[in-house]
């Protein structure tokens, strides 16, 4: 079994559009994923989505250590993603994590 790190941090953002807004909603997330994945203490940073539910969309981001976290919520786009949540997403969901098993 690989051993974990139990320094990382794996972050479960879910977001779910509001009516009219899942497109403009989906742009802006997708435009969030190539600067994320340049960060340096970002290891793993990808979008999903339902396939019953094309309004929500998931983020499964794994950053190298609480630092890397932390520097990545400081970045000017995530400050935007915050300032566009009230505007275009319904329900959130945002979680830390530690990983139990790769």
């Amino acid at each position: 079994m690989p051993k974990r790190d139990e320094t990382q941090v794996v972050v479960i953002a879910h977001f779910t559009a509001k009516p009219g807004k899942q497109e403009e909603l989906s742009a802006f997330l997708q435009s969030l994923v190539e600067p994320t994945r340049r960060e340096p203490g970002c290891l793993r940073y990808e979008l999903n989505q339902p396939l019953d539910d094309p309004a929500t969309f998931t983020f499964v981001e794994t950053f190298a250590n609480q630092q890397g976290f932390e520097a990545h919520c400081g970045m000017p786009y995530i400050a935007k993603l915050f300032e566009m949540l009230p505007v275009l997403v319904e329900k959130q969901y945002i979680g830390l994590h530690r990983q139990i098993l790769a």
